[in-house]
């Protein structure tokens, strides 16, 4: 099917992404995701008085959470919109995009504002009563660490997903390094000319505001953290687990940021583009779950159900961005549908810029728009492998109105 909702052409953001513990971890991210969306839709020349629906998409708590998307939309100024707080972890990208789209399509909202925010760095550590406990003792977690570390279905770690998948595909780990450079220099090109590709979307160099937004304590010129490999570099690395294949040059690393975007109605879309001749559509969904402790693989049957969903033919697709916190991600989803490894994520990705959950797959959808965009046009797939063996992916088409 094709969704009667629109993503206006230029009606999006990012932040630059930065690392753990790095130059936004001082930030509440639901306050920052705000404050950079208000920033955002002013420059766009976008009004948010008139926003009716607002969706949330977080995957780690913040002090205030609770009061999720209508808290968000007040602090932009869209005082008339409500709606949900989405958590799909590393799908909330995808998942918050389908509900924007799905509330213009039922006639519920006419323009909706997504905004996907996330902070790594200082998660929290959470208590749990426990009543039962020796002494009344509380059950406890850090959200992000313990989390990271342990599915507590199979008592699996992320990593374990990644290795396990590679086994049975035959991944090696120098397989997954030469893909490593390719996305590094593809990111490279992402930044060369004083970051042409990225101040298509964002806003470079970037003011990091202090924790009351009263002023600037840092300026980024661009994502904070990067890794950029060397082939002498990658071969030094041992895998991470005995007998494994993953080295942690072969993952990404946890950062804090936030990414959002508008989403309408055709006519709507058509007022607040920056070039009105440009249309972004949304053609489809798809989501799956593969089995227990193979989290790479639900990329594959995702887009199947995407590309089915939107009445898209593989071979018509142009471009394809992906989530890959490992390069196994995309290694064994090209092998697997006939794509060409080296031809995915042409401006970057998420295994090189960073990993903020929320909004890692929203940027991701964001330069998959503007690939197309400097392709003049055509179809493009998203996706992105999340937490619990499940994935989401999503086919756009760009054109000329």
């Amino acid at each position: 099917m094709s969704y009667k909702a629109e993503i206006p052409y230029g009606a999006y953001w990012s932040t630059p992404f930065a690392k753990w513990q790095g130059s936004l971890s001082h930030l509440n991210a639901v306050e920052f995701g705000a404050y950079v969306a208000k920033q955002e839709l002013t420059k766009r020349q976008i009004e948010v008085a008139d926003f009716d629906y607002a969706v949330l998409g977080t995957s780690i708590p913040q002090k205030h959470s609770f009061y999720g998307a209508p808290w968000l939309a007040g602090m932009v100024g869209a005082t008339k919109a409500g709606g949900p707080m989405i958590y799909q972890a590393c799908a909330t990208g995808a998942r918050t995009l389908l509900a924007a789209a799905q509330e213009i399509e039922s006639g519920m909202a006419e323009k909706a504002l997504v905004v996907n925010t996330d902070r790594c760095s200082n998660g929290p550590h959470l208590t749990y009563p426990n009543p039962t406990g020796p002494g009344g003792t509380p059950d406890h977690e850090n959200w992000v660490l313990d989390n990271f570390s342990c599915d507590p279905l199979g008592r699996n770690s992320m990593l374990d997903t990644a290795e396990n998948v590679a086994k049975k595909h035959g991944v090696t780990t120098e397989q997954q390094h030469e893909v490593v450079l390719m996305r590094c220099a593809q990111y490279e090109a992402a930044c060369a000319d004083d970051h042409a590709f990225q101040k298509r979307y964002m806003t470079l160099p970037f003011e990091v505001p202090n924790a009351r937004y009263k002023k600037t304590i840092k300026t980024l010129d661009g994502d904070e953290g990067v890794t950029l490999s060397t082939a002498d570099g990658l071969a030094k690395l041992k895998p991470v687990m005995p007998d494994g294949s993953v080295t942690f040059g072969g993952q990404t690393h946890p950062a804090d940021g936030n990414a959002g975007f508008v989403v309408t109605t055709p006519d709507r879309a058509r007022d607040m583009s920056s070039n009105p001749d440009i249309r972004v559509q949304i053609l489809g969904f798809g989501m799956a779950r593969t089995e227990q402790a193979f989290m790479p693989e639900a990329t594959i049957p995702a887009a199947k159900r995407a590309l089915e969903n939107a009445g898209v033919d593989f071979g018509q697709i142009d471009a394809i961005t992906s989530h890959n916190p490992f390069a196994v991600n995309d290694i064994v989803f090209a092998k697997e549908m006939g794509w060409d490894v080296a031809n995915m994520n042409n401006f970057g990705c998420s295994l090189i810029w960073g990993h903020p959950q929320g909004p890692t797959g929203t940027r991701s959808i964001i330069e998959l728009i503007e690939e197309l965009a400097l392709k003049g046009g055509g179809y493009g797939l998203f996706e992105g492998c999340a937490a619990g063996d499940t994935a989401m992916a999503v086919v756009i088409k760009v054109d000329n109105r």
